[in-house]
């Protein structure tokens, strides 16, 4: 969630009408779009357990479709695309003879290959990041933690500007401009029809630190106290005093998708790459840590008084 090495920014939602800069038609409603990273999870996760439980390797399975056995392990993952005739010869390799079962998943992988809204942007997005931006969006609940920065969904349009220029030192106005749209559009999640849940813990050292300047962080400031008042969005602060207790290397988070079918899914951003910890016990572990870190910052109702302080310190 910190915004800047893969632009995951969840920038602050636009002004009414808007479209990362462009006008919205008169009348179009905002929907939800989660792009193929869902119907991809699914149906890599029913291909997984498909072929363990016909006790077929994964080497055998890439050769009943001409491929590694890397790109079973990104199909099984949910990290690449479908071709149908590939997904046929595995659902036959499997033994999936039933023929409403098989619509069903035929159904399911070319929904797995309906491009993204954030596709045009393919350009100003990294490839480890792209999955991301399919879950944000289809998620139902965010929680994250940010050490550094504020995070991405709470991030006034001055301040993500900011932060792609330092995260882009060599970037010209035109992609920066582009890289600021996209995060723009992205914040669209947090309104309606369909809002997601939000809630995040934030460091004091990250409402401190000046990104942009002080008109800048006061903008950044109010914003937050704006969005924390909303009934989907849960900010807590993490006083200096109290950041010893829970020990955590960097911002993470944990999206939960609809439906229950999916596990939670954790990630976490570094600067060139970002890691999707999959294992139950390491998920249950960030889980865990999540927890913690909630009860170990200042409490809810002490937000508005904190930010409010803050702002009068800078």
């Amino acid at each position: 969630m910190t915004g800047v090495p893969g632009d995951d920014g969840h920038t602050a939602e636009p002004g009414p009408g808007v479209i990362g800069g462009a006008v919205r038609p008169p009348g179009e409603r905002r929907v939800r779009t989660p792009g193929p990273t869902v119907p991809r999870l699914l149906l890599g996760n029913r291909l997984r357990r498909l072929r363990e439980g016909r006790g077929i390797g994964q080497h055998e399975a890439a050769a009943a479709i001409r491929a590694s056995t890397a790109k079973i392990r990104r199909l099984e993952l949910g990290r690449s695309g479908f071709k149908l005739r590939d997904l046929s010869d595995l659902l036959t390799l499997y033994g999936v003879a039933d023929q409403a079962e098989r619509a069903t998943l035929l159904a399911l992988g070319r929904q797995a290959n309906v491009p993204g809204w954030w596709q045009p942007y393919a350009d100003v997005i990294p490839s480890w990041f792209a999955p991301y931006l399919g879950l944000e969006q289809a998620a139902e609940v965010i929680r994250g933690y940010e050490v550094q920065l504020v995070p991405g969904l709470l991030q006034t349009p001055a301040y993500a500007r900011a932060l792609i220029a330092l995260g882009h030192p060599q970037a010209l106005p035109a992609e920066i401009d582009r890289r600021l749209e996209l995060r723009l559009r992205r914040q669209e999640i947090l309104g309606p029809p369909q809002p997601v849940r939000l809630w995040v813990v934030i460091d004091e050292a990250a409402l401190r630190r000046p990104i942009g300047g002080r008109a800048v962080m006061r903008e950044q400031l109010r914003h937050l106290l704006e969005m924390s008042e909303r009934a989907n969005v849960t900010v807590q602060v993490m006083p200096f005093d109290r950041g010893g207790q829970t020990v955590v290397g960097g911002g993470v988070s944990l999206l939960r998708l609809p439906g229950g079918l999916l596990p939670d899914v954790v990630y976490v951003e570094h600067l060139t790459s970002a890691v999707y910890p999959a294992r139950p016990a390491e998920i249950e572990r960030y889980q865990q840590m999540m927890d913690r870190l909630v009860v170990t910052a200042a409490p809810v109702g002490r937000t508005g008084e904190i930010l409010h302080r803050i702002l009068a310190d800078i």
